[in-house]
């Protein structure tokens, strides 16, 4: 189980350098957006499947949620309903759930930004929802092409959101930290006059395209 040292790790390092070090892997499609672009999230994902325009099983799943959890719902990118909202925000901090991510939509932005709840979504909806149907938590969901198992790191930010697997904890963050001093390395050299070009060896790529 990532430690509570990792994840912080890995929120600091952030989710396009995430992304790239662990082989261009796990991001979730740029569909989901923080509403608030300020925030950094990173915690276990705690799972929920749930039915399109029925919130019955995110009041089920904050309950169930531990501290430092972070919901990741898949509402099947549902855009004509806001499931989440204000009431059920309030109950995830009391909790200590440290975010949210949802195939679909949520309302109440302006008071979830005040809050200072991160939250990633698809979009915003005005809808209410009902309150019947059953779903399940703590399953593997799927959101876009990517699969999310209960207990991956979601680490997310304004660049978007990835997953890293519990197994790869400890690979994301070292290919992370060594991307980190490379590209810290090509920052210094293009202030020190160096180009782009020659750091990533593109001088003949481009002379093949007659690019002189």
């Amino acid at each position: 189980m990532a430690t509570s040292e990792q994840i912080n790790q890995l929120r600091d390092l952030g989710a396009a350098t995430v992304y790239e070090a662990q082989g261009a892997k796990g991001a979730l499609d740029h569909g989901i957006k923080p509403i608030d672009p300020s925030v950094k999230l990173a915690g276990l994902a705690y799972t929920v499947d749930c039915r399109p325009a029925d919130n019955l099983m995110l009041h089920y799943a904050v309950q169930k949620a531990r501290p430092g959890d972070v919901l990741v719902v898949d509402a099947k990118a549902f855009m004509e309903a806001g499931p989440w909202g204000d009431v059920l925000t309030i109950q995830a901090m009391k909790i200590g759930i440290a975010g949210l991510v949802i195939n679909g939509c949520v309302r109440d932005a302006s008071l979830i930004i005040e809050l200072g709840f991160p939250v990633f979504c698809r979009g915003l909806s005005i809808k209410g929802t009902g309150k019947n149907q059953p779903g399940k938590v703590g399953v593997p969901v799927l959101i876009g092409d990517v699969v999310i198992n209960p207990g991956d790191i979601i680490v997310g930010d304004r660049d978007g959101i990835v997953v890293v697997p519990q197994a790869e904890v400890g690979s994301a963050i070292a290919t992370s930290l060594a991307r980190e001093a490379k590209e810290e390395q090509q920052r210094k050299a293009i202030q020190e006059g160096t180009s782009t070009i020659d750091l990533l060896n593109l001088a003949d790529t481009l002379k093949r395209f007659g690019l002189v």
